[in-house]
């Protein structure tokens, strides 16, 4: 016979969803090099920094820390990403800035190992490298939601 205290942990055993691996491409230090523009016929502005990604205990989030330095001074943002949901395939992604900003999205992967990742003013695709130690991704904004502008162009480097 199970003791309340096994019967307890036995309740509330949960397994992360089969499709959070597809996280673990992510996972790493990453070197990130990214050119931006604020207008489409702007100089683009070109700068770096540090992306981590890192399971949280029990691999339900994902958390994704980003330092870099801009014209202004440091840049952080902490992300969480998670959990996955079966009815609109898509991961919830959650993220709040060093200038007080947050921001919610959602993101999603293809067959081929392509993310997206949107919200009403914002999107993207990110693509990893088959060997996992690069990444690229290419973003796009919209101020009606029809009309989207290139913006930024990422790179990434595994480091760790």
């Amino acid at each position: 016979m199970a003791t309340k205290t096994e019967t307890q942990t036995a309740e509330y055993a949960h397994v992360p969803a089969a499709e959070m691996e597809h996280l673990d491409a992510l996972v790493g230090k990453w070197h990130t090099e990214w050119q931006a523009r604020e207008n489409p016929d702007d100089e683009p502005v070109r700068t770096s920094g540090t992306d981590i990604y890192e399971w949280l205990p029990g691999e339900f989030f994902l958390v994704h820390k980003v330092e870099a330095r801009m014209d202004y001074g440091l840049y952080t943002v902490l992300e969480v990403i998670g959990p996955y949901d079966p009815d609109t395939q898509t991961y919830a992604m959650h993220s709040f800035d060093s200038r007080g900003s947050e921001q919610v999205m959602t993101a999603s992967v293809d067959n081929d190992g392509v993310w997206t990742f949107a919200d009403k003013k914002m999107r993207a695709t990110l693509e990893v490298a088959p060997d996992r130690r690069t990444m690229t991704a290419q973003w796009e904004r919209t101020t009606n939601g029809k009309k989207w502008t290139h913006w930024m162009d990422m790179h990434f480097t595994k480091q760790a």
